[in-house]
């Protein structure tokens, strides 16, 4: 164990989801309880991509002395009641929970066992503006790119258990919530603590990276969670890519290996499946001189992360024109607002693909960015294998695990 740790235990509780998450416990952590241990419970999800960065994050975790425990709560039809059931009498003892996602049903029905007076809310991207907002305004708590549609049947049933989270996380005299958040705030819910996300744990442990002379971009699940058109995506990667001379395309682990492929063959990117959230990969290095993104997260992120660096971080606005038919009125506004506030980044123009691209060769696959050189993590999954797919794929990833 870590001395920087001291002695791991009960008495704060963290639940994480995703690897984004993961790190942002551990930079709450660093900031805010130097020297204290915290019990850290991994709620797996079934993605092979995101299980094989959570595995690697949960070796950092261990790193720094904090006690990490892999729950596979989305096993099978019993597991979300075996995991539940298993963590209540921790839930009870706990203090202080820290969170990463108020959206997650996961969460909001654990939270609603928890007696803790102490809730910290760290970032889960850009979800974080949008649940500040909603707490701000006292409304129920919507996913950004879900909100406008109709609630289904599902949203019915938990509605119930969505409301008490909410009221759980709103502050009060025996309770007090904190946000430690990297994310702008246009408005503060009152009564809330708002600490801010410098990535001082990423910038201590990691770096400063070797720059190289080109470009690299940063992949976006937009097409998959149906905000953005498939085909107007790959066609603004393309044009994107060829204007600034990109030769690396940094995968969100939520894009389809299907549009992937694609997206290689008729752009010739060298497609990266990164083990670690792309804030530790590009403070590790490799990384190029300029970063191209879309609206997301990492435009808030990365210049944190590469402060002092000469890593330039440029956006590219989402053009009205890609939105499908059935993304949320809000998304357009949202996705603005993204872009907006971000600070330290370089604004690009919007592209305007008006012809598909001819295929090319795609380049040939790389090693997956790796975090260390160590044989793999000890949590009783075991370790994630990755392995390159052909060559004319274009594409590294982790195997199905």
């Amino acid at each position: 164990m870590s001395p920087r740790a001291g002695n791991a235990g009960p008495h704060t509780l963290a639940f994480v989801e995703s690897p984004v998450q993961l790190l942002n416990v551990l930079e709450w952590a660093h900031a805010h309880a130097p020297g204290v241990g915290l019990t850290l419970v991994v709620l797996s999800p079934v993605d092979p991509m995101t299980r094989g960065q959570l595995r690697r994050m949960s070796d950092l975790a261990r790193d720094e002395g904090h006690q990490v425990r892999w729950e596979e709560a989305r096993g099978g039809p019993l597991a979300p009641f075996q995991t539940i059931g298993g963590l209540s009498g921790l839930l009870r003892r706990a203090r202080r929970v820290v969170l990463g996602d108020p959206f997650s049903r996961y969460v909001q029905l654990l939270l609603t066992i928890t007696r803790a007076r102490d809730l910290v809310v760290v970032d889960d991207g850009t979800a974080t503006m949008e649940f500040v907002g909603q707490l701000a305004r006292g409304e129920r708590l919507v996913r950004w790119h879900r909100k406008g549609g109709r609630p289904g049947p599902r949203d019915v049933v938990f509605a119930p258990v969505s409301a008490a989270a909410r009221r759980r996380l709103t502050p009060g005299e025996r309770r007090h919530i904190e946000i430690f958040s990297s994310m702008p705030m246009t408005r503060t819910p009152a009564g809330v603590t708002v600490h801010a996300n410098t990535f001082a744990w990423t910038r201590t442990r990691f770096g400063p990276p070797r720059i190289t002379k080109g470009a690299d971009m940063v992949g976006t699940s937009l097409v998959e969670t149906g905000v953005v058109d498939d085909g107007r995506y790959l066609e603004a990667v393309h044009t994107l890519a060829r204007a600034h001379g990109a030769t690396r395309y940094f995968a969100h682990r939520r894009e389809s290996t299907d549009k992937l492929h694609r997206l290689a063959a008729a752009t010739g990117l060298e497609i990266v499946r990164p083990e670690l959230p792309l804030e530790l990969i590009a403070r590790r290095g490799p990384i190029g001189r300029t970063v191209l993104s879309f609206p997301s997260t990492v435009v808030h992120t990365l210049p944190l992360a590469l402060v002092g660096t000469e890593v330039r971080v440029a956006v590219c606005d989402i053009d009205p024109a890609w939105l499908t038919e059935s993304a949320s009125p809000r998304a357009r506004d949202f996705l603005s607002g993204v872009t907006d506030t971000a600070r330290d980044v370089h604004r690009l123009s919007t592209t305007a693909p008006t012809a598909a691209p001819n295929p090319v060769t795609p380049a040939s696959p790389v090693t997956p960015a790796s975090p260390a050189s160590r044989s793999g993590p000890s949590d009783p999954t075991g370790p994630a294998p990755f392995t390159a797919t052909p060559p004319s794929a274009g594409l590294v990833g982790p195997a199905a695990s």
